[in-house]
C-alpha cells in the first residue's frame, strides 16, 4: 500500500502539505500546478484516488450547443447529467463554457477539457498547442491530437439494412438531417447517411429517390421529410425506412400519418437513440439504445487516463448498441 510518505519522497513535497491535500483542507495555500503534480504523482503510484477528498483537477466541458440544441435534444441534457455525475466520482470540478464566451474563456487553471458539440479544428489546434489535455464527443476534426467518444452509428445503420434485407426488403429509404461543418460553415453527409449510402451501394441496392436528408435533427425536420417522401414517391415507397435519429423519427411518424400512411403495414422503422418517448408513439419505435451513461463514463474515464499516465498517442472510443425491437419494426426472429 502506497504511503504518504512514499508519495512525499517521490513528488518531492512534504508529508504534511500532502496530507493537508488529501483531506481536503480548503486553507492550504498551494499553486494549481504543485496540487496537480502532488495528486498525478499519488495516482501514477498506485495511491488509492478515494482516500483523496479534495477536488483533483479542474476541467472546462466546452458545451458548444445553444440552449435550445439542449432543450430539444434529450441526449445532450442527459450526457450533461452524466457528465457531472462521473466527473465528481473522478475528484473533477467540471467548468461548463458556452460557444458564445469560446475558447479565449477557459480558465488558466484548468487540467483538460472535454468538447461537446461542432468544435472548429482551429479551436481544437489553439487549445493542444496549449499542451491541455482533452476528449472530443463526437465528430473530432482533431484525431491526431485528442482522444474520442462517439457512438458507433456507422455499425449501426449497416445492422439496420441488414436487418431489412433478412426480411425480404428490397426498397429501402433513409430520413436524417445533416452535419453541419463549424470549420467551413457548410452542411455535409452525416455519417449514418455515409454508412446507409456505402452499405446499400455494395448490395446494389443504393436508390437516390428513397434518401430524404435536411437540416437539423428535429421533429420538424422529420414532419418535412415525411412530407416530402410520400408527395415525391406517391405509391412507390419504400418498404422499409433508417431514420437517422428519434426526434427525427417522432416527427417523420406524424407527417406519415398525416398523409395517410399506415405504419408499420405500409413502412417498417428503424431509429436510433431510444429517447423515453420512443416507447409511447404510434406505432412504438424499434430503435438502437444508445447508453448515454457510458458514453459519459467513457468521457471522463479517457481525460483520466492522459492526466495520469500522458502519452504521445490518442485513443478513439466507438460505443456500440443493441436495437430495441418495438412495434415500428419486428424482425421475423423476434415475431415468434
Amino acid at each position: 500500500m502506497v504511503t504518504i510518505r512514499e508519495i512525499a519522497k517521490q513528488s518531492g513535497f512534504s508529508s504534511a502539505t500532502i496530507s493537508r491535500l488529501f483531506k481536503g483542507d480548503e486553507s492550504l495555500a498551494i499553486t494549481p500546478k504543485t496540487k496537480e503534480k502532488i495528486i498525478t504523482t499519488a495516482l501514477t503510484m498506485g495511491y488509492d484516488r478515494s482516500k483523496i477528498k479534495t477536488t483533483l483537477y479542474k476541467i472546462a466541458v466546452l458545451f458548444w450547443l445553444s440552449e435550445s440544441e439542449v432543450q430539444e435534444d434529450v441526449f445532450f441534457r442527459n450526457l450533461k447529467d452524466g457528465l457531472k455525475k462521473y466527473g465528481k466520482i473522478a475528484g473533477m470540478e467540471l467548468v461548463f463554457i458556452s460557444r458564445e464566451k469560446g475558447i479565449e474563456s477557459i480558465p488558466e487553471d484548468v487540467s483538460g477539457f472535454i468538447a461537446i458539440g461542432p468544435i472548429t479544428k482551429e479551436e481544437l489546434t489553439v487549445l493542444y498547442e496549449k499542451g491541455i489535455k482533452g476528449v472530443v464527443r463526437g465528430i473530432n476534426p482533431t484525431p491526431k491530437l485528442f482522444d474520442t467518444v462517439d457512438s458507433n452509428t456507422r455499425e449501426m445503420t449497416r445492422e439496420a439494412i441488414d436487418l431489412f434485407l433478412a426480411e425480404g426488403f428490397t426498397k429501402i429509404g433513409f430520413i436524417g438531417g445533416k452535419f453541419f461543418n463549424p470549420s467551413t460553415k457548410k452542411e455535409e453527409l452525416d455519417n449514418r447517411e455515409r454508412a446507409f449510402r456505402e452499405h446499400l451501394a455494395n448490395k446494389g441496392l443504393l436508390n437516390e429517390k428513397y434518401i430524404f436528408t435536411k437540416g437539423k435533427f428535429t421533429m420538424e425536420t422529420g414532419i418535412e421529410l415525411a412530407k416530402e417522401m410520400v408527395d415525391s414517391l406517391k405509391d412507390d415507397l419504400p418498404e422499409a425506412c433508417f431514420i437517422a435519429s428519434d426526434t427525427i423519427a417522432v416527427g417523420a411518424l406524424q407527417g406519415f400519418n398525416d398523409k395517410g400512411v399506415f405504419l408499420p403495414n405500409q413502412m417498417a422503422l428503424i431509429s436510433v437513440n431510444d429517447y423515453e418517448m420512443a416507447k409511447f408513439v404510434t406505432p412504438p419505435l424499434s430503435t438502437f439504445h444508445i447508453d448515454i451513461e457510458e458514453m459519459a463514463k467513457s468521457t471522463i474515464d479517457l481525460l483520466s487516463d492522459q492526466l495520469v499516465y500522458p502519452r504521445d498517442i490518442t485513443k478513439t472510443i466507438l460505443l456500440s448498441a443493441n436495437l430495441v425491437v418495438r412495434k415500428s419494426f419486428i424482425p421475423f426472429t423476434n415475431s415468434n
